[in-house]
């Protein structure tokens, strides 16, 4: 079953966590170990919960299918696109929480969310959405909606496999809806988050 809802708190979303709430401080040291396939402007963000995410981004290959007529024949032959996310640390009986990140970002946009999250004891995925952030594009020649979908759809068979809370705002929310409508039983909770400026 999918449930929408809108600019929810974590406790709603989340009824049966019942961690409470506390602050915490997130280190990182200017000897971070960032992954060498990211940019070498990485060294240069001050941001301590950018700089301890980032350490935490991997590539995972995922695989997408791709058609193409040569010689009014079909061929049909899979390719691998290294995909960029950051995996949880935490594995729970509870649907995994998913993140999506808005127009022109990446992963890093949930440098503040992600750790409360997993504090909170819920599996937690920060995905990057095909056509940005750090994955290897260098294979992809379409990034259209239908690109997103198949490669986001992939890259939970593989690896999430278990229905799960979609969270996003902008272009994560447009992903998550079109993900949603097209695979309803991936999905048990639908979140748009609308930004208060």
């Amino acid at each position: 079953m999918l449930t929408l809802t809108s600019a929810s708190s974590a406790l709603t979303l989340f009824p049966e966590c019942k961690t409470q709430l506390r602050r915490f401080a997130i280190s990182a040291a200017a000897d971070d170990k960032f992954p060498s396939f990211l940019p070498k402007q990485m060294e240069e963000i001050k941001d301590p919960f950018a700089r301890k995410l980032a350490t935490r981004i991997e590539r995972l290959p995922v695989n997408v299918n791709s058609l193409f007529l040569i010689f009014f024949f079909r061929l049909i032959y899979e390719k691998s696109i290294m995909s960029s996310c950051v995996k949880p640390l935490i594995q729970s009986n509870q649907n995994p929480v998913v993140l999506l990140h808005s127009f022109d970002s990446s992963c890093l946009e949930w440098r503040y969310t992600f750790p409360l999250l997993e504090e909170a004891g819920l599996e937690t995925w920060a995905i990057d959405i095909l056509g940005w952030g750090f994955s290897n594009l260098e294979r992809i020649k379409s990034c259209d909606v239908a690109s997103k979908r198949e490669h986001f759809y992939q890259l939970w068979k593989s690896y999430i496999k278990r229905p799960m809370t979609l969270v996003g705002p902008s272009l994560g929310a447009a992903v998550a809806v079109d993900f949603a409508v097209n695979h309803p039983k991936a999905v048990s909770i639908l979140d748009n988050l609308e930004y208060d400026l």
